[in-house]
């Protein structure tokens, strides 16, 4: 994770070291929420970056469907956070940080949706089980602990205007997107012009909270929740990787990987039957049924997602 460091204006260095500042800065430095929350986060996310999907995704190695499945859960985690954000709009905890119109992305992830799922896509999706744990969450602080809903907009969406645009740019290459924007809306902020000078102000107005150094603590340990969500869907993610192939599936039946004897297969030597697959050990053939269950679909896709906002917070 690359790491910005802020200098003082204004005061010389001499000056600094004669007077004491650099104590004075160093305490209130510490005392920063945005620096709390960097380095009380840093070793959940190692961990988080380090999992072979993450690098997997960095890499380009995904598909259509399951970009597809992540904008849903990324619509519907955001939903959710920006619910709650109108509802603490006024809230001193929350207040200063209220930029629907620099940030918001609801709107643009139902534009997203409609891309790739047509008009009457709100009829075509569902949450998925992990996302939904998530989107609980948000609710719950929302209602009952506004004053750590900041732990859920910082990550997210100070990670969107920093390495979001880095993931954008691998979508449309690998998912070969139109370059005009049409399924990556998501990651378009047009009402931010320059995204380092917004982050600083967004940072400047979130130190400036009247939090005591208790409440910091409990938002670090809120951003780390956040986190250990990541790592439960991630789990849940990896098992079900484990039985897909990377071959390309075509006419509906998957491709043997040619490793070992093919004949030993039971799916290559069966007939053509797309609706008998019980009883077969063939992993090519147990991924298709998978990737036939819905439940299973979305775990995917929120995972995705949640790697999405990992992988920005790396570039942040």
């Amino acid at each position: 994770m690359s790491v910005e460091l802020e200098t003082s204006e204004g005061v010389d260095e001499s000056e600094k070291k004669s007077s004491g500042a650099p104590e004075k800065e160093n305490h209130t430095r510490m005392a920063d929420l945005s620096e709390l929350l960097k380095e009380g986060t840093k070793e959940a996310h190692d961990r988080a970056e380090n999992t072979q999907f993450v690098k997997d995704f960095l890499k380009g190695n995904i598909r259509k469907e399951l970009f597809k499945l992540a904008t849903t859960a990324l619509y519907f985690t955001y939903s959710a956070l920006e619910e709650e954000m109108e509802r603490n709009k006024d809230h001193p905890a929350f207040a200063p940080l209220y930029f629907p119109t620099e940030l918001h992305r609801k709107e643009a992830l139902t534009k997203d949706m409609e891309y790739f799922f047509g008009e009457d896509w709100e009829e075509k999706v569902q949450c998925s089980g992990a996302a939904q744990k998530y989107v609980e969450r948000i609710h719950y602080v929302g209602q009952n602990e506004p004053e750590l809903l900041v732990a859920h907009a910082y990550t997210r969406y100070m990670g969107d205007l920093s390495g979001g645009q880095v993931l954008k740019k691998v979508a449309q290459r690998a998912l070969k997107l139109p370059s005009t924007g049409e399924g990556t809306q998501f990651y378009l902020f047009e009402n931010v012009d320059n995204a380092q000078q917004f982050k600083q102000l967004y940072r400047a107005r979130m130190n400036a909270l009247d939090l005591n150094l208790k409440t910091k603590e409990r938002i670090v340990e809120e951003a780390n929740r956040a986190f250990e969500y990541n790592m439960q869907i991630f789990n849940e993610l990896d098992q079900a990787g484990s039985l897909l192939a990377k071959e390309t599936l075509e006419d509906g039946l998957p491709m043997h990987d040619g490793k070992g004897d093919v004949r030993k297969c039971p799916y290559y030597a069966a007939k053509p039957d797309r609706g008998a697959l019980e009883g077969s050990s063939c992993p090519f053939r147990t991924a298709l049924a998978v990737l036939s269950k819905p439940s299973l679909q979305f775990i995917l896709a929120a995972g995705v997602a949640l790697v999405a906002g990992l992988l920005a917070w790396y570039y942040m």
